[in-house]
């Protein structure tokens, strides 16, 4: 199995210095893709980085 890092959408509020529920609404507006397991999202670290370079200024 490949080894694939998982981030929590708390994780990536802190990370990205926002509330948890502007991570609830990115997903659920489909801007990152994320796993639900149970009542909680995991967020692929590779999903993260593609959605930091999309935030990116031209």
């Amino acid at each position: 199995m490949g080894k694939h890092q998982f981030f929590t959408a708390e994780e990536v509020a802190e990370m990205l210095k926002v509330n948890i529920m502007t991570i609830y609404r990115y997903i659920k507006a489909g801007k990152i893709k994320a796993f639900k397991l149970g009542k909680n999202f995991r967020i692929e670290k590779k999903e993260f980085d593609r959605f930091l370079s999309s935030l990116k200024t031209k």
